[in-house]
């Protein structure tokens, strides 16, 4: 036997007997290492600081539920009907001095699944990247239109006496910071004037990245709880600012008042008044008892219920005979409040609306729509897998949208 293939089989031997040394765990990145100990195991800190990367959100965003506490939000009774006629997608679309088939813009704007709907009747939906109609997709800020809708179902139900009411009525805590003296309809406008920039940059975390890293990666704080203690930027009222925090307050808002949780008024209000046909869930910030749902951008639903909650809204509060909200609260969600001139247009209750068009939308990040288009009676519904801060796929995206809301389909 040479010395070689002594040291050939000795090596193969400790390849078998197995390593001598223990391999290396993951490792947090600097930015998750803290102070404050989380009790999250680090692989699942690590997954939800990627969740949204490019090469991952296709399919976190479909599978928040393996990624987070969860609570539910139960569907009961019948489902209201979806009648479909399915037509090919025979239109086309233009954006940046080209033209392109709807089927293109499936790939082209990172598509997990789409439906139409046209004055009533579902005449597309698709499914792709292994989805199907039992997945339950992330609405990222597409909740921020669920929280709204709460927020005008309890003030019918005379939970809160006025918009123009401070929000300190509901949330004494919140005396004495930037909150103080701003009313619930400025915060559901997003001109709080808190100093809140919605910003994040996770290299170099600001108060919104430091927020969504304590709160949702390492469940060390509650989202909401930071409306304590931010400071004031501008008047209230006066400057339109997009940011979650906002959201999330009223949110908190909504558990207080209603005495209970924020998933139990969901489906109390709306999920099953709505006629869904799946329980939808809240992701959440903590564990029960400590926890709350994130309600500025955590809710998660099927296609076809995310559809029934925009065809509630086309139809001004109601869906298959019943009435779900005042159909005065949908016509003054979808009012802007400013000027139309932003990206998306402008904003009303925590809905944005489009510039020279009826049409409205919730949008939620990194591509989640249910654009509403009163004047052609269609609802789309297009759910999505961005990449992060690509604004040029969110344009043509709102071309796409306003191309199928166009789209007359053959009968």
């Amino acid at each position: 036997m040479t010395f070689a293939f002594r040291l050939a089989v000795g090596a193969m031997a400790g390849l078998l007997a197995g390593p001598t040394t223990v391999c290396a765990q993951q490792q947090l990145p600097a930015q998750l290492k803290g102070e404050v100990r989380s009790d999250v195991p680090v692989a699942t800190q690590v997954m939800r600081w990627h969740m949204n990367d490019a090469d991952v959100n296709s399919f976190a965003f479909r599978n928040m539920d393996q990624l987070f506490t969860t609570r539910l939000v139960g569907h009961s009774g019948a489902p209201s009907p979806l009648p479909k006629v399915e037509r090919p997608m025979d239109f086309t679309y233009s954006f940046a001095g080209k033209t392109w088939t709807a089927q293109q813009a499936l790939e082209r704007t990172y598509t997990n699944a789409l439906l139409i709907m046209k004055d009533g009747r579902i005449v597309t939906e698709i499914y792709r990247n292994g989805s199907n109609e039992r997945t339950r997709f992330m609405g990222w800020s597409m909740t921020k239109s669920i929280t709204s809708t709460l927020v005008g179902a309890a003030l019918a139900d005379g939970l809160i006496a006025s918009l123009d009411d401070p929000i300190t009525r509901y949330l004494p805590e919140l005396k004495g910071g930037g909150y103080d003296g701003v009313t619930i309809r400025q915060i559901l406008q997003m001109r709080s004037g808190v100093d809140y920039e919605e910003r994040y940059d996770f290299a170099n975390p600001g108060i919104a990245a430091s927020n969504h890293i304590n709160a949702l990666v390492k469940n060390v704080a509650r989202f909401a709880d930071v409306a304590r203690t931010i400071k004031r930027k501008s008047k209230p009222g006066e400057v339109f600012a997009y940011k979650t925090i906002d959201t999330a307050v009223l949110g908190w808002m909504i558990e207080r008042v209603s005495g209970g949780s924020v998933a139990a008024y969901t489906a109390r209000k709306l999920w099953e008044p709505l006629g869904t046909e799946a329980d939808g869930f809240y992701i959440m910030d903590g564990e029960p008892g400590t926890g709350r749902e994130f309600s500025g951008a955590g809710f998660n639903a099927t296609l076809r219920d995310w559809a029934r909650f925009g065809q509630m809204m086309l139809d001004e509060g109601v869906i298959n005979g019943k009435r779900v909200v005042g159909a005065d609260w949908v016509k003054a969600a979808q009012a802007p409040a400013g000027p139309e001139d932003g990206p998306e247009g402008g904003y009303g209750y925590q809905w944005w609306t489009m510039a020279n068009s009826p049409a409205y939308s919730a949008i939620g990040l990194q591509g989640q729509y249910v654009y509403i288009d009163p004047a052609s009676r269609t609802v789309v519904v297009k759910l999505s897998y961005f990449p992060p801060q690509d604004g040029e796929v969110s344009q043509e995206t709102l071309a796409f949208l306003a191309a199928a809301s166009a789209w007359k389909p053959q009968s």
